[in-house]
């Protein structure tokens, strides 16, 4: 059983502002190769951010850009299975590659998070979240560090395969099916079993599409929309102008606030911009679409 898990940090809510990658290669069990930089991003760093993971832009001076480690990327992915927890990691690679006109070979991604839900029945719908399904199996790590965090993506993958039986190659196919498999698929409004079932996202800010599209696409891949954040947020969308706004000192919106606090707490929750919020949702409508001309 072969396969390589990623894990990236960022400097702010842009998701192509890399600042750290991590990567580990897995073999029968074992972790037998690990790679991690600091990734110099071009970027301005959020003191928030910051204070997740503790990279700084002193930290990144002199580290070099994404360009710079593509080679060692391509090396390491390429016809592979490449895991990461949760959309964040892949969405953020495909966006800062696109910051840099790169292209990156066809990758087959494996989420640890969809994994998880459908492994544990008390992971179905919350308590998903690195930290929370590594608690469960009990791995201990250094959380927000990139390689400590893509290294526990791998260790949940294995639990996962110890306990269903299932291999990566095989899992590639289970997340694409129901959660819970021994029920149908019963279409309605929030396609369900959309990639982003049992998740809430929250907007705030000035969108570049109306509220209401915002809305519905949010629900055409399996998002509850709501009015405020709370504990049940997983997703706070925010404006690509306001995210540049911060920069010049800008004060976050109360929501933005909320959101802060909830994560320094602990809480699973991941503030993004607009432009990721749509990208996320096309990745997520085009492979809905493949599933079901498959079919």
């Amino acid at each position: 059983m072969k396969f390589v898990s990623l894990d990236v940090e960022t400097a702010n809510a842009d998701m192509s502002s890399i600042c750290q990658i991590g990567m580990a290669r897995f073999e029968n069990g074992k972790v037998v190769d690990k790679w991690v930089s600091l990734i110099d991003p071009e970027d301005f760093f959020d003191d928030f951010n910051v204070d997740i993971h503790g990279i700084s832009e002193r930290a990144v001076r002199g580290a070099p850009k994404l360009p710079a480690v593509v080679s060692t990327l391509k090396e390491w992915m390429t016809d592979n299975i490449v895991t990461c927890h949760t959309h964040f990691d892949r969405v953020s690679m495909q966006q800062a590659c696109s910051k840099y006109g790169i292209s990156l070979p066809e990758i087959h991604w494996l989420d640890t998070a969809r994994v998880a839900r459908r492994t544990w029945e008390e992971c179905a719908h919350y308590g998903y979240g690195l930290a929370d399904v590594c608690d469960r199996i009990g791995y201990s790590f250094k959380h927000h560090d990139a390689l400590e965090d893509a290294i526990a993506s791998g260790m949940i993958l294995l639990a996962a395969a110890e306990k269903t039986g299932l291999d990566p190659e095989q899992w590639l196919k289970r997340i694409n099916q129901p959660i819970d498999s021994s029920r149908s698929v019963i279409v309605r409004e929030g396609v369900p079993e959309g990639e982003y079932f049992g998740q809430t996202v929250v907007f705030t800010g000035e969108l570049e599409i109306p509220r209401v599209e915002a809305a519905n696409l949010a629900a055409s891949v399996g998002f509850n929309v709501g009015k405020g954040v709370t504990k049940k947020t997983n997703i706070l969308v925010v404006g690509d102008q306001d995210i540049r706004r911060l920069a010049k000192g800008a004060s976050k919106s109360a929501k933005y606030l909320k959101a802060e606090t909830l994560i320094k707490k602990g809480s699973d929750l991941r503030i993004i911009q607009s432009t990721d919020f749509k990208y996320m949702v096309k990745n997520a409508l085009y492979y809905q679409r493949v599933r079901v001309e498959g079919e």
